[in-house]
């Protein structure tokens, strides 16, 4: 393996590691792994380097997570995305999370009016 070639690959790992930070970050110790997600906005991903890169970086970043990663790009922004199935706790826990937030969102809402 060729210097150059050995430095792309310390890049790329050190990118999935970056990212790898980020998706952890991104989880609520509440659902246990589960509904994670994170978005880049177009600066982070001009930092990050080439957009290529950066998705298959991040679907492996995924993977060491235990996640079924999926990535799309809308409007300038990646989305990284955790597919795997929810089991039903978890999907309630974060239901009743919804609501509570819903609720209070309402409460402060009518309090301004």
């Amino acid at each position: 393996m060729t210097a150059k070639d050995k430095l792309a690959r310390r890049r790329y790992e050190h990118l999935v590691d970056r990212l790898e930070g980020l998706l952890r970050a991104s989880l609520k110790r509440e659902y246990a792994g589960y509904y994670g997600q994170l978005i880049l906005g177009a600066d982070r991903l001009e930092e990050l380097g080439d957009l290529k890169d950066v998705r298959r970086a991040a679907r492996e970043a995924g993977r060491r997570l235990r996640w079924k990663t999926i990535t799309r790009l809308v409007g300038g922004r990646l989305f990284v995305l955790d597919d795997r199935e929810v089991p039903e706790e978890i999907e309630k826990r974060a239901g009743a999370a919804t609501a509570a937030t819903a609720a209070t969102m309402d409460r402060a809402w009518r309090q301004d009016r």
